[in-house]
């Protein structure tokens, strides 16, 4: 019998198994890569008497994955909060799957466990931008503003690490930032006895500093595009330069673009933080597009039809 843990990159996919694992330890083979790499079911190869668990990746991406592994005789375990799409009826399938806005993976783990681990599970709702939810759920925790912060800075950070076109782009490989992160049960110990959190502290500082340094291509009340330029402190630092620029104009729609290498582009959607909704509905429209309501992405925009984009996308959000 083999255990599969398949899990997005980020904060909320890393903290959504921290918990897990933490209370039910076991061996396993992880799955993850880059935040983008959602695609991830089609790398397990697993049958009867083995057991997958995925965390915080569309069930609609990796339907076809599923169904095969259903059949092939797997037991599979899921929790998310992205489009599903049509769940799929199965013996062997138990699905945790709730695209509300103001919930995450780490939350729903959270809930699954009875609390058991809150402090990861608030951490990750700050990287998910999901700050007041944070806050909230962090009131039965009782900590003071310092600590608080903490978690917040942590969070990001992790989500932080999983932004890049490709593994050589992060700090850590988020398998690695998992394995770094797993034997600490609190997560303020964590911050103050692993090195890896400085290094992310220090690499998000610097490259946030830079970002904030670009100018919008266009912007007004109600949409705003930034471009970035194709080098990986960009890269890594788009998701938190698009979760911050969210944040500062929460009455308006922000997307940024980055060209590629091969061509076309790659865009990170922020919906208005004060509605939380469109940013899936527009980027499902476009090849690689998905997401969820309040933040979405497209993951290799056609160069020709970009212009297309940034018209749907001023007209998404007027």
């Amino acid at each position: 019998m083999a255990q599969f843990d398949v899990f997005n990159g980020d904060a909320d996919g890393l903290c959504a198994l921290h918990q897990l694992r933490l209370a039910d330890p076991m061996e396993s083979c992880l799955v993850t890569g880059v935040k983008r790499d959602i695609d991830l079911l089609c790398r397990v190869q697993a049958g009867s008497d083995d057991h997958v668990t995925v965390l915080d990746i569309s069930l609609d991406i990796n339907r076809q994955s599923l169904l095969r592994l259903l059949d092939e005789g797997a037991s599979v375990r899921w929790f998310d909060h992205h489009f599903a799409g049509e769940i799929p009826i199965h013996p062997n399938l138990e699905a945790y799957i709730d695209t509300a806005p103001d919930t995450c993976t780490s939350l729903l783990i959270n809930g699954h466990l009875h609390g058991k681990y809150l402090p990861w599970a608030v951490a990750a709702a700050f990287g998910d931008n999901l700050h007041d939810v944070a806050r909230r759920s962090a009131a039965a925790l009782r900590l003071d503003q310092l600590q608080l912060d903490q978690l917040c800075l942590l969070g990001e950070c992790i989500n932080y690490n999983g932004y890049g076109v490709t593994p050589d782009d992060l700090y850590f490989h988020p398998a690695d930032l998992y394995r770094r992160m797993a034997p600490f049960a609190d997560p303020f110990v964590f911050i103050k006895e692993d090195g890896g959190f400085l290094i992310l502290k220090e690499g998000m500082d610097s490259d946030i500093r830079r970002a904030r340094e670009t100018r919008p291509e266009f912007a007004d009340a109600h949409a705003a595009l930034f471009v970035l330029p194709n080098e990986a402190w960009a890269r890594r630092v788009s998701g938190v330069f698009s979760n911050e620029l969210a944040r500062m104009q929460p009455e308006r729609a922000h997307a940024v673009a980055m060209p590629l290498d091969n061509g076309g582009w790659r865009i990170s959607v922020r919906a208005p933080l004060a509605t939380k909704k469109g940013a899936d509905e527009l980027c499902h429209v476009f090849p690689t597009g998905g997401g969820r309501a309040a933040a979405a992405g497209i993951n290799r925009l056609p160069e020709e039809m970009f212009d297309a984009f940034v018209d749907r996308f001023r007209t998404a959000f007027s």
